[in-house]
C-alpha cells in the first residue's frame, strides 16, 4: 500500500509547478545554443510553431491522462486500456527517459551549482580570466564536476522527500517569479549594448537558408524538451490536479510561459554574443561564457551575476524535479517503503550513473558514441530519440486508443471551453500531432 496521495494546494500552485518543470534548461540553458546552431531566427520561429500546435496538444493530453485517473504515469495507462497492457509501456519508457535524462541533465545542474558558488564569492567576473577558459577549467576537471554534480542530486534529494505541497510546490512559488525579473533586468541590459541590434536581428529575423531536417528535429525536440512533454512527467503531476482546474488555461498559461522565457532567453544572449563578437554556435558552454560577459559590463555586474546563477540554478531544479517526481511515483505506487527512502535510493543510483557523463569532457574524453562525446549522445538519444518516439506513442494512444468521451469530460471541465475547442484538439491529435513527428523524425533518420 503507497502513502497517501499528495495534492497541488491550489490552481497557481500546479501551473507554477507545471511552468517549472518545463522552464529550466530547456528554455534557458539549451534553446540559445540550439538557436544559434541552426540557422537563429527562422528556427525560433519554427519552435514556437511546433510548441503551439504540436507541444500545447501533447501537454494537454498528458494533463488528461494523468488528472483522469488520478495515478502516476504507469498505472495510469494500466487503467486506461486494462484490456491491452502493451501501452504501460509508454508510461515505462517515460520513467526510464526521465531517468536517462537526470544522467545528463544533473551534469549541467553541477555546473550551474558550480558557477553559483563561484558568483556568491565574487569570482566569476574576473579580467584576468577569460569566460570560455573558465568554463573549459570547470567541466574539465573530475573533482569540481562530481562536487557539483553531488551537490545538485543533493539538492534534489532533499525537496522531493518533502513531497507535493511541501517541496515542489513552495519551492516553485518563489523561485519562478524571481527568474522573471532578472530575466528583464538582463534583457534591458543586453539590448542597450553597442552592436546589440546584430544579435536581436540573429535571433528574431527568420533566414530559413540554414533550415535542415535536422534543424526541424531540434526545434520539435526543443518543443518538446522545453515543455516537459513525451516522457508523462506531467501525467504525474496533473494526477494530484483537482477537478475543478481548467486544463485549458492552464496548459495555455505553462505554454505561455515558456516561450515568453524562451524569447527573453534569446533576447539575453544573442546581443551580447554579437556585441562582443562571440560565436552564436558554441554549443553548451554558449551561456557560460555569455552571462559572465554580459554582467561585467553593468554596475554591481557581480551581485546581479550572484542573484541571476542562484535563480538559473533553482529553475534547472524545478525542472529536475518533475523528473524525479515521476519515477519516485510510480516505484511508491507498489511499494510500501518511506518516500524520503526511495528519494534517496534514486538519488544515489542517478549520480552514479551521472558519472560518465560528468567525466565525458575530462578522463573519459576519448570515449566517443558515434562520434558523439557520452554526454552528447545521451542527450541525442534523450532529446532527439526517447523524445518525438514518447510523444508519438502517447499522441497515438490519445487519440485511438482513449475513449473519446473520457477525453471530451477531462478537457472541458472546470473550463468555459467548448465544442469548438475539443474539436480542434481532437483534430490536431488525430491528424496533424502524429504526422508532424513522424514525417520530422523519419527524415532526420534517413539524413544519419
Amino acid at each position: 500500500m503507497s502513502e497517501k496521495k499528495g495534492q497541488w494546494s491550489s490552481k497557481f500552485g500546479f501551473i507554477l509547478a507545471s511552468a517549472g518543470a518545463a522552464i529550466g534548461l530547456g528554455a534557458i540553458w539549451k534553446l540559445p545554443y540550439v538557436t544559434g546552431q541552426s540557422g537563429g531566427g527562422a528556427f525560433f520561429l519554427i519552435f514556437v510553431l511546433f510548441t503551439l500546435l504540436i507541444g500545447l496538444p501533447m501537454l494537454l493530453s498528458e494533463y488528461i491522462l494523468g488528472r483522469g485517473t488520478q495515478s502516476e504515469a504507469v498505472t495510469a495507462y494500466k487503467k486506461i486500456a486494462p484490456t491491452k497492457p502493451g501501452w504501460a509501456w509508454v508510461g515505462r519508457m517515460g520513467v526510464l527517459g526521465c531517468f536517462l535524462l537526470l544522467t545528463f541533465y544533473s551534469v549541467v545542474g553541477g555546473w550551474i551549482f558550480i558557477y553559483s558558488g563561484l558568483g556568491v564569492a565574487g569570482t566569476v567576473i574576473d579580467s584576468a580570466i577569460d569566460p570560455a577558459e573558465l568554463f573549459g577549467k570547470i567541466i574539465g576537471t573530475p573533482w569540481i564536476t562530481l562536487v557539483g554534480l553531488a551537490l545538485f542530486t543533493l539538492a534534489n534529494v532533499l525537496v522531493i522527500s518533502l513531497g507535493v505541497q511541501n517541496g515542489i510546490e513552495k519551492a516553485n512559488k518563489w523561485m519562478m517569479p524571481l527568474l522573471f525579473i532578472m530575466f528583464i533586468v538582463l534583457v534591458l541590459r543586453a539590448v542597450t549594448l553597442d552592436g546589440a541590434m546584430e544579435g536581436v536581428k540573429f535571433f528574431l529575423w527568420p533566414d530559413f537558408s540554414n533550415i535542415t531536417s535536422k534543424a526541424l528535429l531540434e526545434a520539435l525536440g526543443q518543443s518538446f524538451f522545453g515543455l516537459a512533454v513525451g516522457f508523462s512527467c506531467l501525467v504525474t503531476y496533473s494526477s494530484y490536479l483537482k477537478k475543478d482546474v481548467s486544463l485549458p488555461n492552464s496548459a495555455g498559461s505553462v505554454v505561455l510561459l515558456t516561450v515568453l522565457v524562451s524569447f527573453l532567453a534569446g533576447l539575453a544572449i544573442f546581443p551580447v554574443v554579437f556585441a562582443f563578437d562571440l560565436e552564436p554556435a558554441a554549443g553548451p558552454g554558449l551561456l557560460f561564457m555569455v552571462l559572465p560577459t554580459a554582467f561585467s559590463q553593468m554596475p554591481f555586474g557581480e551581485v546581479f551575476l550572484a542573484m541571476f546563477l542562484l535563480l538559473f540554478l533553482f529553475a534547472t531544479l524545478t525542472s529536475s524535479f518533475s523528473l524525479y517526481e515521476i519515477i519516485v511515483a510510480a516505484i511508491m505506487e507498489h511499494s510500501q517503503k518511506s518516500r524520503p527512502m526511495w528519494t534517496f535510493i534514486l538519488g544515489v543510483v542517478v549520480f552514479i550513473a551521472a558519472i560518465p557523463a560528468a567525466l565525458s569532457s575530462s578522463l573519459l574524453s576519448d570515449i566517443t558514441i558515434f562520434e558523439k562525446s557520452i554526454f552528447d549522445a545521451t542527450d541525442f538519444l534523450v532529446s532527439n530519440l526517447m523524445l518525438p518516439l514518447g510523444n508519438f506513442f502517447i499522441a497515438i494512444f490519445i487519440a485511438y486508443v482513449v475513449d473519446k468521451e473520457f477525453v471530451k469530460r477531462e478537457l472541458l471541465m472546470g473550463s468555459q471551453m467548448g465544442q469548438g475547442y475539443y474539436s480542434t484538439y481532437r483534430v490536431l491529435m488525430l491528424v496533424v500531432v502524429p504526422i508532424v513527428i513522424l514525417v520530422v523524425f523519419v527524415n532526420m533518420l534517413l539524413q544519419y
